[in-house]
């Protein structure tokens, strides 16, 4: 089995809960909000496969003032329950959709990579494309090292920083069908590679009308064994060590 580097396990139904823990070896269960927070402790307690990831994630309207000073108060009350600060990043998809101010979602990542740093926390973020450059430069600023890119898309310039950087990269089971993907993973370390659902977010082609869950990345595992030229059993392997050290499990 493998593990889930990157799910949003409090959005499944209770009841789902404990069938998607079969089919992996661990979860990294990243937070949305405070509220989200909460549930996701609450399954790391109920379950030893979750390990908890606290955060705030940038597809979404800012917190106000309170709620932020709030979340960062409980985050660190909660410091010893959780593996990452995460999910967090900048708004790229939200961007798309209407004008944002970028600038108040850049402070309150800087605040999160702080954050991370003063916990001696690896970070989790959702930074694609352009908005790689900008969490790269946050990043380096602050010397923060230990970072995980999930479902990363992003230019060979930015592809290269990160990987000088040391900065990890997770694959989810769109690499099965989407070009853009399999070129990341091409150019990519496996090194510095770890796989996810992004759960309970859906798939096409072979996972029409499937809920995601953790056996798909089985089939991430083949297509990252076939691009790299190794077995699967390789690659899973690599790929796991490299999850289980990222994440101290």
């Amino acid at each position: 089995m493998l593990i889930d580097a990157h799910i949003h396990l409090d959005q499944y139904l209770e009841n789902e809960v404990p069938t998607l823990l079969e089919e992996a070896e661990h979860v990294i269960a990243v937070s949305m909000n405070i509220e989200s927070c909460e549930k996701t402790l609450k399954l790391s307690k109920t379950f030893a496969k979750v390990k908890a990831a606290f955060g705030f994630h940038p597809e979404q309207a800012l917190p106000s003032a309170m709620e932020e000073e709030a979340l960062f108060d409980w985050i660190r009350q909660h410091a010893h329950d959780t593996v990452a600060i995460g999910e967090v990043g900048l708004p790229y998809y939200l961007k798309q959709e209407k004008a944002v101010d970028d600038r108040p979602y850049m402070e309150l990542l800087e605040r999160f990579i702080l954050l991370a740093k003063e916990l001696n926390k690896p970070i989790i973020l959702h930074a694609v494309y352009e908005d790689a450059a900008i969490a790269c430069d946050l990043l380096e600023k602050h010397h923060v090292k230990k970072a995980h890119f999930h479902w990363f898309k992003g230019d060979e310039e930015v592809i290269e920083r990160m990987i000088q950087n040391g900065y990890f990269i997770s694959v989810t089971p769109d690499c099965t069908y989407e070009t853009e993907i399999q070129q990341v993973i091409k150019k990519y370390p496996i090194e510095l590679m770890m796989v996810e659902t992004d759960g309970p977010w859906p798939f096409e082609d072979p996972f029409d009308n499937k809920r995601t869950s953790p056996w798909m990345m089985n089939h991430s595992m083949e297509v990252i064994a076939s691009i790299k030229g190794i077995t699967t059993q390789e690659a899973a392997r690599i790929i796991t060590r490299n999850t289980t050290i990222f994440y101290n499990l």
